[in-house]
């Protein structure tokens, strides 16, 4: 009687040796060509990877061998890996239609750039550029000096200088102009905003010393009067830009706050600086286009503020940076900061600032040539055609498990701009038909727009997906409708 071993029914062995070797389907044309598109190495390790995975499942006896030949047949090995190079090549930093209702959105990359900055920064990424060279005298320039005029003509201040976004303005401007020293803040103005950016967070970073005067909802100019001590370096308001606070109130005007910093003392016989961070911050009156109205940097510097910060990727619709304006002396000292190196930016956002700057001279064009500014100012109507449009398309897509209505919309301004102020907008809803079902129905559609190609952000609420139609201009729309087929075929897989 014959005796059999232990692993005899083992089926591993037999199924291992079906696996093919790294260097045959390497040697397959549908290999060679991905080593030619991705390179010898990563195809290597890559297929080593998926052998590897394929191997580990028959050991753990998980695979039989109907399903091992399926995927590990040449053709599938090399489907496999090509999506797994495409995958992992693929740029995380993806287009998205922004269909969210928020135009600003800080998650989504805030203001678009109009097409001249675009082509300025391309311009900039491929030739070699006058960044720090004076081309008058041949010797080193000040990057400042490419936005320097631009700047000082479109608000009025003396001097500019620009950090790479705002808070990195205010924190330069507290470190440079009081450190170990005293700052006083209305205490209503003691903001936060997205990503946990505090004011008394920054102003102990700066090195400056908080002195909160007032109270939430109401401050009085004699609280600033009061507060005023030997150690006291500056005066400082901060345009609340991220909320409203209503009812019972009171605030200080600029111009009197202005006064009572530049009132000479006998500890200040030269008066005291008063600085204002307008956070968002424009150029124009917005009410020109029918806008809700938002103080500007020019309002600002003639109230009497001796510096003003604000951010460029905001309300002023160009690239991510912070701007600061105001007196020479005060902008020449923070200029001879440390910090103002490890702040500057570099000549891709200056390259897209200027051309930004220089459409602001012109504003009668301005709502035709600003991205963020013609979003903003897009017809109510317009949208409301758009969406009677792509209806049936998206119904089409969706099938009898969704209902899609055009529908009237609000859409907000953003990035902490004009927060209580909407505008008028349209859009598309999208209603599961089985109620029972209609959280997880509206998770599944929703998570398949954010895997289209170009993905799709909405926004969920009261059982349904809303899609605003604002940031969907017309040249886009064509890219839109050709991926609700990719569409349809997800959501019935």
């Amino acid at each position: 009687m014959s005796s059999s071993s232990p692993d005899s029914d083992n089926p591993a062995p037999g199924l291992l040796a079906r696996l093919p070797s790294v260097d045959r389907v390497l040697a397959t044309p549908a290999l060679r060509e991905l080593s030619m598109q991705y390179g010898q190495g990563q195809v290597t390790d890559t297929l080593r990877t998926v052998l590897d995975a394929l191997r580990a499942r028959v050991l753990a006896g998980a695979i039989g061998t109907e399903a091992l030949d399926a995927q590990a047949g040449t053709e599938a090995l090399a489907a496999t890996v090509t999506q797994r190079l495409q995958a992992k090549f693929a740029p995380r930093l993806r287009a998205v239609f922004n269909l969210s209702g928020t135009v600003l959105h800080t998650n989504l990359g805030r203001a678009l750039l109009p097409d001249d900055a675009v082509q300025a920064v391309v311009r900039a990424l491929t030739t070699p550029a006058n960044l720090e060279f004076d081309l008058a005298t041949g010797g080193r320039g000040d990057r400042d000096d490419l936005i320097d005029e631009l700047l000082r003509e479109l608000t009025g201040a003396e001097a500019a200088t620009v950090v790479n976004n705002n808070a990195a303005a205010v924190l330069l401007t507290l470190n440079a102009l009081a450190a170990k020293k005293e700052v006083i803040v209305s205490r209503g103005e003691l903001v936060e905003i997205g990503g946990a950016f505090r004011i008394p967070d920054i102003m102990k970073r700066a090195g400056a010393t908080l002195v909160e005067v007032g109270t939430t909802n109401r401050t009085h100019a004699k609280d600033y009067a009061e507060g005023i001590t030997p150690r006291t370096a500056l005066l400082m308001k901060v345009h609340t830009s991220n909320y409203a606070v209503t009812g019972f109130t009171k605030s200080v005007p600029e111009t009197e706050v202005a006064q009572i910093a530049h009132a000479p003392s006998a500890a200040h016989p030269q008066g005291l600086p008063l600085v204002v961070d307008l956070g968002s911050g424009t150029l124009v009156d917005l009410s020109r286009w029918g806008l809700p109205h938002e103080p500007t940097v020019r309002e600002t510097i003639a109230a009497g503020a001796d510096l003003v910060t604000f951010s460029g990727d905001k309300l002023l619709g160009g690239p991510q940076a912070g701007l600061i304006v105001g007196r020479k002396d005060l902008i020449a000292r923070i200029k001879k900061n440390p910090l103002k190196r490890a702040l500057r930016v570099g000549k891709l956002t200056l390259a897209a600032l200027e051309p930004v700057l220089r459409l602001y001279l012109t504003p009668e064009r301005l709502a035709e040539r600003l991205t963020t500014l013609r979003l903003f100012t897009r017809p109510q109507a317009q949208m409301h055609a758009q969406a009677e449009a792509l209806r049936p398309l998206l119904q089409t897509a969706l099938g009898n498990a969704y209902a899609v209505e055009s529908v009237p919309l609000f859409s907000q301004i953003g990035s902490g701009a004009l927060p209580s102020d909407t505008l008028p907008s349209h859009g598309l809803r999208i209603r599961p038909m089985e109620a029972k079902r209609a959280g997880r129905q509206i998770i599944r559609l929703e998570t398949a727009l954010r895997q289209l190609p170009r993905p799709v952000i909405g926004r969920v609420a009261d059982d349904s997906l809303w899609l605003d139609l604002r940031c969907l201009e017309a040249k886009d729309e064509a890219d839109f409708t050709m991926q609700l087929l990719v569409l349809q075929t997800a959501l019935n897989t």
